[in-house]
């Protein structure tokens, strides 16, 4: 496997006591990346109940996104994560500087999240759509 093997994401659903991909091309892509995968290749899995509210993947790539930016601009972490934050309209006070966490936000605010980090990117150079 490639070193460079992006990580894929497929979600399941319980059906007679077993796992089943959900659509066709949640089939496809696990195939595809089993196929790619060298013998002796390591995989980790989590599972994680998917909830309406937001995913693990969508927080996963908002901090990886955050983590990419702080790196190109040379901002610390906490300060990105503060303009991308404010950027995607999560400031809950702006007097004391406070800001809505991730973990707090719906699948849409995450969405708009992590558009900040594209746009972001945008504007430095920094190609995130490929995360």
């Amino acid at each position: 496997m490639s070193k460079n093997q992006l990580p894929v994401s497929v979600i399941y659903h319980k059906i007679g006591g077993k796992l089943e991909p959900f659509v066709k091309l949640d089939t496809i892509r696990e195939d595809t990346f089993i196929k790619s995968l060298s013998e002796g290749d390591r995989v980790e899995v989590t599972f994680q109940v998917v909830v309406d509210d937001h995913s693990y993947g969508q927080l996963s790539k908002l901090h990886v996104c955050i983590r990419e930016l702080a790196k190109e601009t040379g901002d610390e972490f906490e300060v990105m994560k503060k303009l991308v934050k404010s950027r995607a309209g999560l400031q809950i006070d702006i007097e004391q500087d406070k800001y809505k966490s991730f973990a707090n936000c719906s699948k849409e605010e995450l969405s708009m999240a992590i558009q900040a980090c594209l746009s972001i990117g945008d504007l430095i150079g920094c190609n995130l759509h490929s995360y």
